[in-house]
């Protein structure tokens, strides 16, 4: 039986730091490192995916890269993606690795998945291996490795954290409908460019009868009005002050210095239960 070790990487910290992890700790494995190219991931994501690929001295696979985002919103019929109708993950990321996997599978051979799930995140699982010869492995939860620990392990290897972490939380689309508001916000003012196309899709969208918008009760027209987006910061300001002042110091990390974590601030009618596969 042969054996097949993968890794996806969605651009995000955790699944970037569980490929620096894996490779200095277990040298011995011949892995696979895979990205599923939506064809609409932010600039940074690139950018940090090349730096990664210098330091991990491989290429990394981009799977799926001729159907991408436009082709599946055109078989949807232009209706978006939702919390509750996740096409765009099931196409984009789930069966592109299925596929790639299959032959291996279907062969006999067994195929180790390593699923960068933190030993913070009791509430996260990883996805269910349907065949016996797929096994999902979680080293960062075996090993106790928690959100700190894969910050450090960043810092540590040189690559620190995706540049899009100066405004955004989360790897995945550059539309993805699980954004903050605040999120939103910031991406018309970070690019431009990006958040006009995301109101192209959306008026596109409405036109062919979708009843959904990227960001839940209002339009990306709405949304950018001046008063709207002043609203949008002083009500983020509120919360993560809040949050700030029910945070207790670690006294283990004193010097401990951490991104502004829009992701401990999302609400759950906003921006919460992000897809695993796309933003770990």
């Amino acid at each position: 039986m042969n054996e097949h070790h993968v890794l996806g990487l969605s651009g995000g910290k955790d699944s970037a730091a569980l490929a620096v992890y894996m490779s200095l700790h277990y040298p011995q494995l011949d892995i696979k490192y895979f990205f599923t190219d939506t064809g609409k991931e932010l600039p940074e994501v690139y950018e940090f995916l090349g730096r990664l690929e210098g330091f991990l001295g491989k290429a990394i696979e981009r799977l799926n890269p001729h159907r991408d985002f436009d082709f599946w919103l055109r078989q949807y019929n232009s209706f978006l993606p939702s919390a509750s109708t996740r096409w765009c993950t099931r196409k984009l990321k789930l069966e592109p690795f299925k596929h790639w996997i299959n032959p291996w599978l279907k062969a006999g051979d067994k195929v180790y998945s390593y699923v960068a799930i933190r030993a913070d995140e009791e509430h996260r699982d990883g996805m269910i291996a349907r065949q016996d010869n797929l096994v999902v492995k979680l080293p960062f939860r075996e090993n106790g490795i928690d959100k700190p620990g894969i910050i450090d392990i960043l810092e540590a290897s040189g690559l620190g954290l995706p540049k899009y972490y100066d405004w955004r939380s989360r790897s995945g689309c550059t539309f993805c409908f699980f954004q903050q508001k605040i999120e939103w916000a910031r991406l018309k003012e970070v690019h431009p460019e990006e958040f006009e196309e995301a109101k192209t899709y959306e008026k596109s969208a409405l036109e062919h009868g979708s009843p959904f918008t990227w960001s839940q009760g209002e339009s990306l027209s709405e949304l950018e009005q001046p008063e709207r987006i002043e609203q949008i910061k002083k009500e983020f300001a509120t919360r993560k002050a809040r949050d700030l002042a029910r945070r207790r110091p670690n006294p283990l990390r004193v010097s401990e210095v951490e991104p502004e974590d829009i992701d401990d601030l999302y609400l759950e009618d906003e921006g919460g239960g992000a897809c695993l596969v796309c933003h770990k």
